[in-house]
């Protein structure tokens, strides 16, 4: 079982006085300080590209998979918890992996269903200040420096998301899925939303925001689908994956 002072940086864990008080996206992404840098972002790149390699080779065989998305913060018990669960069962059922953050709450429920049901359960874990490591349930885990190297895998290896309640991270892959969507950045790819009540309001708010003032057409919300019922979820990406195997 983790242990709740791990820290994970890449393949590293570090423990005590070990644990850095900045995680390496803070150091890229800080303009701030002495010009050192110039020296030392082209080393960084070099490490970009190990996570890239180490990401690609570790998923290129999973196959057909989804990745779930929701909150960290919903334990066993909590309804999205128990939502979460249902998914992963129901996509390993259809024959899929599945994909999370690989944290506790939501992320852990959807590895422990596909873990349970006997299928692949993936877990591409990131540094953080809060790192607690890959949940028990993930049988396949990659734990990341960067969001970018981690987000490209997320879409990368998925057929499709499906989203469950969470907050500024879920909306984060939500929203940047969305937007590959319709850029045309990837094809066929079906993101489904669970939980009508969560997020009924912000589709609502798309439709008579965004489409209202013009700067996204009404078509673009159908991209979104939204249901309460994780085997709806499930038939979804189902369908979607249908329509791009050739008969």
């Amino acid at each position: 079982m983790s242990d709740e002072k791990d820290y994970h940086r890449g393949p590293v864990t570090l423990r005590g006085l070990k644990v850095p008080k900045r995680t390496t996206d803070q150091n890229l992404l800080d303009s701030r300080g002495p010009a050192d840098w110039v020296h030392t972002d082209p080393w960084r790149v070099l490490r970009i590209q190990a996570e890239f390699v180490e990401g690609f080779g570790a998923l290129a065989e999973v196959g057909p998979a989804v990745s779930v998305f929701g909150s960290a913060r919903t334990g066993p018990g909590h309804p999205s918890y128990e939502l979460a669960e249902q998914v992963g069962t129901a996509l390993v059922e259809a024959g899929f992996a599945v994909i999370t953050g690989g944290g506790p709450g939501t992320m852990e429920a959807a590895n422990k269903g596909a873990a349970t049901a006997g299928g692949t359960s993936v877990g591409l874990g990131i540094e953080l200040p809060f790192e607690t490591g890959l949940n028990d349930h993930v049988n396949l885990g990659i734990n990341f420096r960067y969001f970018f190297a981690r987000k490209t895998m997320f879409v990368k290896y998925a057929e499709g998301f499906i989203v469950l309640p969470g907050g500024f991270g879920t909306l984060d892959e939500l929203f940047e899925a969305v937007t590959l969507v319709q850029t045309g950045k990837v094809t066929h790819f079906p993101i489904v939303l669970v939980g009508t009540e969560f997020w009924g309001p912000l589709v609502d708010w798309v439709r008579q925001s965004l489409v209202g003032h013009g700067t996204i057409s009404e078509a673009e919300v159908a991209l979104l689908h939204l249901t309460d019922d994780p085997h709806e979820a499930v038939d979804i990406i189902v369908t979607a994956r249908r329509g791009t195997i050739a008969p």
